[in-house]
């Protein structure tokens, strides 16, 4: 059974062998486009072509897959880099991951997809084209949310729920943070929402929620300068197998926003249930980082130590790898050495051995005789001993360390 959206090993590779179009050319955007620019074009395109709205149209579900794929090397900055050097070639195809929308899923595939989650195989969810589509044709619903006054709600599985906050100029200057928490570890995305021309809403910054402690947390924060997320890595059962690997890609998801600022005037954020059978209950809140100076300052700072981290753990890495393959040497050798010791230890007591005048055969069968009195004498002597031991005055009892005498003739 597949999946909507997956495709099979041997459909993989027939489909690696046919001509593909230039990614940046399915996506409409220039090579020098931002990650912005190209996430915003994947948007309109995967709306344009998404299934639900295209079931009978397989031209449509072609031009899905080829825009997903598309977006799929140009939003990882590493294949992104690969496919400018040295096109598709440079790209392992095997490793293409696709989001998968869990409300095109009937029951038993859904039920599936939590399976393989819960074992480590990385399943990439993806913002119901339903949502994206109301929010784009301002069909949705949005509640008004102020500053500083936090809102405790429950959204059901692949929904939303949109809200909007107004920031003034002095507000947007000082910085603007919003943040979610859910309390029962559920999984869920904070979406950031722009208008286009036609007074829709399109879908422009989206943050999937980590676990933090007892609880799952996503933010935004929009403070004027560069501010990093941390993409977790999907795949637990690699990283399980190969913790050092692991280790060493730990910050390799550590990329700037799109983001860094709001204007004043009215944003729209929203909170998409990203479970795949329950609701989600969740707290919003938005504020203004006016309050917090220090902490604000001290995000910068911990961030700029990270990306110096991320760099010491490239050039780390290397000597790690360097060393370890010494220590694997060392070790080998060692195991060798050991071997060979031993050897030469019992090659020199079978020398020894042989300077003597008595044949092997009776030399063995005099050990064995020897061996044999040997155990006879210490079993003799074992006996003696035994027979010597004087017998214990039955009539006697000992009672706190006194030995009392008991006549017999008088009862007790």
């Amino acid at each position: 059974m597949s999946f909507h959206g997956f495709s099979s090993k041997s459909e993989k590779n027939e489909a690696a062998k046919q001509q593909r179009r230039d990614p940046y050319e399915v996506l409409g955007v220039s090579r020098n486009a931002t990650d912005q620019e190209i996430k915003s074009a994947y948007r309109k395109m995967a709306l344009k072509y998404h299934p639900d709205k295209n079931a009978n149209d397989p031209e449509a579900a072609d031009m899905f897959k080829e825009g997903t794929f598309s977006y799929n090397i140009l939003s990882d900055p590493d294949k992104r880099r690969q496919y400018d050097t040295a096109g598709f070639e440079a790209i392992e195809l095997e490793s293409q991951e696709l989001e998968l929308d869990l409300s095109s899923l009937g029951a038993v595939n859904t039920m599936f997809a939590a399976l393989f989650s819960k074992l480590g195989v990385p399943i990439k969810t993806a913002v119901s084209a339903t949502v994206l589509e109301e929010a784009l044709n301002g069909m949705v619903t949005i509640h008004q949310l102020q500053l500083g006054k936090p809102l405790f709600k429950k959204v059901e599985k692949q929904c939303a729920h949109f809200y909007s906050v107004t920031i003034t100029e002095q507000e947007a200057q000082a910085g603007f943070v919003c943040r979610v928490q859910s309390p029962d570890r559920s999984k869920f995305k904070l979406l950031y929402f722009e208008q286009d021309d036609n007074g829709g809403l399109y879908l422009a910054l989206q943050e999937d929620s980590a676990k933090t402690r007892k609880a799952t947390s996503a933010g935004m924060y929009f403070f004027g300068f560069p501010v990093y997320r941390l993409d977790q890595p999907l795949n637990t059962i690699a990283a399980t197998k190969e913790p050092d690997a692991a280790f060493f890609k730990k910050l390799e998801g550590f990329h700037p926003c799109e983001i860094t600022e709001l204007k004043a005037g009215t944003h729209v954020f929203a909170v998409y249930g990203d479970n795949f059978f329950k609701s989600v209950s969740y707290r919003i809140e938005v504020l203004c980082a006016a309050p917090f100076p220090e902490e604000k300052e001290n995000l910068r700072a911990v961030e700029a130590q990270i990306l110096n981290k991320r760099v010491e753990l490239a050039k780390f890495e290397t000597e790690y790898r360097e060393v370890l393959a010494q220590f694997t040497e060392m070790t080998s050798r060692y195991a060798q050495e050991m071997q060979s010791i031993d050897e030469l230890l019992q090659q020199r007591n079978t020398i020894h051995a042989a300077y003597t005048t008595v044949p092997p055969l009776n030399r063995s069968m005099s050990s064995s005789k020897v061996r044999g009195s040997f155990k006879e004498s210490k079993v003799e002597e074992d006996q003696q001993a035994k027979d010597k031991k004087p017998m214990r005055d039955r009539t006697k009892k000992k009672w706190y360390n006194l030995y009392l005498k008991v006549d017999k003739r008088k009862p007790c």
